[in-house]
């Protein structure tokens, strides 16, 4: 393990499920070792997903293009397109933390409906009367 590895590039999507996973409360060494990521790196997805959300992961790596060789300055409804820039990015972290709880709560779910079903008498016979008599089957 002493080699260098190569500069691997990986998905937004990719990037994406890693950080929702730890987000989610999966192990952060298991995950390093299933996909051979180092751990700071899966961190730093998880910070930048919870600052900013999906889409600070969407985009490719690296420092963003300046405003001059973009070819362009700012106009002056530029302070609004950031506004609501960022309020698209707020709310697409408060929906990724509704989609980690729902996954979480159907995890739940999904538990408590394995769980075996007894009555409240504790699985035994009840000892209700049902009016008196009692209906017997009987083989014809």
């Amino acid at each position: 393990m002493s080699e260098k590895k190569g500069s691997r590039k990986h998905s937004p999507e990719f990037r994406i499920s890693i950080a929702e996973r730890m987000l989610a409360g999966e192990n952060v060494a298991m995950l390093s070792r299933e996909f051979d990521l180092p751990r700071s790196m899966m961190y730093r997805w998880r910070d930048a997903y919870r600052e900013r959300g999906p889409s600070a992961l969407s985009g490719s790596r690296g420092r963003p293009p300046s405003l001059a060789s973009s070819g362009g300055l700012r106009t002056a409804g530029s302070g609004t397109e950031e506004q609501l820039r960022r309020r698209v990015a707020e709310l697409e972290r408060t929906i990724g933390r509704q989609s980690v709880q729902i996954d979480f709560f159907k995890g739940v779910f999904r538990r408590l409906e394995e769980v075996p079903k007894t009555s409240a008498t504790g699985g035994k016979a009840s000892t209700r009367k049902s009016g008196g008599q009692r209906s017997l089957k009987t083989k014809s």
